[in-house]
């Protein structure tokens, strides 16, 4: 098991267009959070863990929020990710939905934080068009295009939607790269 770095060689001496990289993707939801740990290459990706937490309305609202976070950290610890890549949620603010959501992110992004996980967040419209090549794209496209890529096929639409992040997050890491290189520079 790798230690807690995002870019682990795949054999001792590997260039780095060798490497592989393990990220968590997130998609967050109270009652639904999809999780995905994915590992990529150049030329594959893999997926290490795939699911759903589901939560229900009749459990009390804390012990929702701490069953969200619990299983986030125990992914974290033993798939030991380098990165997260949680799916961004815009919404009207006073909805109760909305709350809800920002409840649960902040489960996520707290679990995250204490593992000491670099996060990125994207749009829902970012990730479609990384996965799909349409930012508009529907679900059923989204599981579609995510199954195609791993080889897996989600439980679940948000499982899914964790997945496209992973994928979204790994797609982007060249372009992050060159970025930190040029302002390092």
């Amino acid at each position: 098991m790798p230690a807690a770095g995002d870019i682990v060689p795949a054999r001792r001496g590997a260039p780095p267009a060798q490497r592989v990289t393990r990220v968590l993707g997130v998609d967050p939801g109270l009652a639904s959070t999809g999780y995905a740990v994915l590992e990529g290459g150049p030329s594959r990706l893999a997926v290490v863990a795939l699911g759903t937490v589901r939560t229900s309305p009749r459990t009390d609202h804390p012990a929702r929020l701490r069953a969200i976070h619990d299983v986030i950290a125990g992914l974290v610890a033993d798939h030991a990710p380098g990165s997260a890549a949680v799916e961004a949620w815009f919404v009207h603010p006073v909805s109760r939905s909305a709350m809800a959501m920002a409840e649960a992110r902040g489960a996520i992004l707290v679990a995250l934080a204490g593992a000491g996980l670099r996060v990125a967040e994207y749009a829902p419209n970012t990730i479609k068009q990384a996965v799909t090549g349409h930012g508009g794209a529907g679900k059923g496209q989204v599981r579609a295009m995510v199954a195609r890529l791993t080889g897996e096929d989600a439980e679940s639409d948000h499982a899914a939607d964790a997945l496209a992040a992973a994928i979204c997050h790994l797609s982007s890491a060249p372009v992050r790269g060159a970025i930190g290189r040029a302002q390092r520079a």
